[in-house]
């Protein structure tokens, strides 16, 4: 139940959900014009606040930039990988496919070919009611074995539905194999989350963000004022909406996790 009201809730308060529920309102209450107005202008703000280039990439580097790579990773004897990278091989697929994500699992590849690692932890399992397929963490082995990262390398953990349970359950193999500290591999907009929750289990983790949206150069570019950046910056678009959707996705997140207490 936990699971489904995580994936299901959060929807009705990211800026599209609660803009189509204040629109619905406002047909309701169409009889109280002043009221359906002001209903209507708040949906219409979320929208464009929500769509915002500005708005959206600010946002996201707010989470983004609190973990930024380091130069030169120290050696450690495991690497922990979080699913969501992946499209797995539901037909007319072929083969698992990467998403707009997909970074991690070439970022895992590259550290693990420096010698940055002996062990990959590959976690994510299926939830088949949202995503039927064979999991993210079969999924991400079958792509890593064609960059070349051996078999025998990595482990998958195939059973956690979310970052909190991807924690828990690598925590578990990480005592098994005794690894004391390992790489965490996620996107960088997920890191800030990741690493407090793995960090609550215990796990002494190396943040490696990938998948970055905001580069310095993007934005010092992007901030200045001139008259094309202006209309970019104040038209909405969909892509600026998604962005802020999934940085709000991971605010709630912490919240969620800090009310919990796990």
């Amino acid at each position: 139940m936990y699971v489904y009201l995580s994936k299901t809730l959060p929807l009705l308060f990211y800026p599209l959900g609660l803009a189509i529920i204040l629109i619905l309102l406002a047909f309701l209450w169409v009889r109280r014009i002043r009221f359906a107005r002001v209903l209507l202008l708040v949906a219409f703000f979320l929208l464009w606040l929500g769509g915002n280039r500005l708005a959206a990439e600010y946002l996201a580097l707010s989470l983004e930039w609190r973990y930024l790579p380091i130069q030169d990773y120290p050696k450690v004897d495991g690497m922990v990988v979080l699913g969501g990278g992946t499209f797995s091989a539901n037909y007319p697929r072929t083969m698992p496919e990467v998403n707009g994500a997909g970074d991690r699992l070439f970022y895992a590849a590259k550290l693990f070919h420096e010698g940055k690692v002996k062990k990959i932890i590959l976690s994510g399992g299926t939830i088949s009611w949202y995503t039927p397929s064979d999991g993210p963490a079969a999924d991400m082995a079958v792509l890593l074995k064609m960059l070349g990262v051996p078999e025998d390398a990595l482990i998958l953990e195939n059973t956690s539905q979310n970052t909190y349970e991807n924690a828990v359950n690598s925590k578990k193999i990480l005592d098994e194999l005794k690894i004391d500290q390992v790489l965490l591999v996620t996107s960088a907009i997920h890191m800030p989350r990741a690493v407090k929750i793995f960090q609550s289990q215990g796990i002494s983790v190396i943040p490696a963000p990938t998948d970055y949206t905001v580069t310095q150069a993007g934005w010092e570019k992007m901030t200045v004022l001139n008259p094309i950046n202006i209309i970019l910056n104040l038209i909405p678009t969909a892509d600026n909406l998604s962005l802020t959707t999934r940085v709000l996705k991971e605010y709630i997140g912490m919240l969620v996790y800090q009310f919990i207490g796990e």
